[in-house]
């Protein structure tokens, strides 16, 4: 079998469940099958919100599959739609609040193998 194949579905299977969704992280370093980037999907539940938080070694992509999210984005917010697509600098604080009447589903994409992740509150 494909290691990188086998990999994914490892992957697949090794969700982390949160209080406000999930992510599931598709490709990464620590996975094995991408020494570049960072690829996973995260649902947020209706009603709610993720952390705010940075990362402060690589940019982010994300691309709403489902649901409705107001996103904020350093000192602004935007709201998103499904089919709508953001990017993220390094280094800006974000989070998004689901404000629609399903969960809300996203790709996830970062420009490293190795995903920082920083709280707003730890700084």
């Amino acid at each position: 079998m494909d290691k990188s194949l086998y990999a994914a579905r490892e992957a697949a299977a090794a969700r982390i469940e949160e209080e406000w969704g999930s992510l599931t992280w598709l490709a990464n370093q620590k996975i094995g099958n991408a020494d570049g980037l960072t690829l996973g999907r995260v649902v947020i539940r209706q009603g709610q919100s993720n952390p705010r938080h940075a990362h402060f070694r690589c940019e982010e992509a994300l691309y709403l599959l489902r649901g409705r999210l107001e996103h904020s984005l350093g000192d602004r917010k935007v709201i998103l739609e499904a089919g709508d697509t953001l990017t993220i600098p390094a280094g800006v604080f974000h989070n998004a609040v689901n404000i629609g009447a399903e969960d809300a589903d996203m790709i996830v994409a970062y420009s490293s193998g190795i995903r920082d992740f920083v709280l707003e509150t730890a700084r």
